[in-house]
């Protein structure tokens, strides 16, 4: 058996998740596992349906992009998830999907501004948007590149990759992450469905108002940090 079973099933499982919950269509979209001790990651295989991948089909490289298990090609966008496991060391799991509401904001090249209590609950910021990446990048290594457009965003912006665990890139898709691959396939869910109500949001009112800073603090915080009191203990 492999040395890293646990963690292709774990990948498996995340996934498999994705067309679950309505995420992707097809071949679309990733999730990967990291561990940390052995330096490595565990990603989808590039191109295989999720009708018929296996635990099998999972690909293990290290953080430079070496395959040190698996037969099949990785996933395309590899070279990013290397990148933010290398750079962002809280990060357990990275999912990324072509999920519609989510995209559609990013081909329109907007953040999701936070109008509702739902997106408030998860996060206090505008969900962020990417510029385009410039022709240079575009050019050289893309996927690798790919990762550096989502840092440096994060940096300009002065972000926290710990508090904002999702982004949109422009014209392509978002990527989310958290500690572990469960929680990052629960952010691109939570992503896909605020994105979904914003959308909605702003066609029934174009001028629809940014939600209350005060009502922002109160949902983040009941859920989050030393006061908070949703949930069971």
């Amino acid at each position: 058996m492999s040395q890293y079973q646990d963690l292709k099933q774990a990948c498996y499982e995340a996934n498999m998740q994705l067309p679950a919950l309505g995420l992707v269509l097809f071949t679309f979209g990733n999730a990967s596992v990291v561990d940390r001790e052995r330096q490595v990651f565990a990603i989808k295989p590039s191109g295989v349906p999720y009708a018929t991948l296996k635990p099998e089909d999972i690909v293990v490289l290290d953080f430079s992009n070496n395959i040190i298990e698996g037969t099949k090609r990785p996933s395309s966008d590899t070279k990013t998830h290397a990148v933010l496991y290398s750079h962002w060391e809280h990060i357990g799991g990275i999912v990324h999907t072509h999920s519609t509401y989510a995209t559609a904001w990013a081909q329109a090249q907007l953040d999701i501004p936070i109008l509702g209590t739902t997106h408030a609950d998860h996060l206090t910021a505008d969900i962020p948007c990417a510029p385009p990446m410039e022709d240079a990048m575009i050019a050289g290594d893309y996927e690798h590149q790919t990762g550096w457009q989502i840092i440096n965003e994060f940096q300009r912006r002065g972000l926290s990759a710990e508090e904002v665990e999702m982004v949109l890139l422009s014209n392509h898709a978002p990527f989310t992450w958290g500690k572990t691959v469960e929680k990052a396939v629960y952010h691109s869910a939570v992503l896909e469905e605020v994105a979904r109500m914003a959308y909605l949001s702003c066609t029934l009112r174009p001028d629809v108002p940014r939600l209350k800073d005060s009502l922002i603090k109160k949902h983040y915080e009941r859920k989050h940090g030393v006061h908070s009191y949703y949930g069971q203990n």
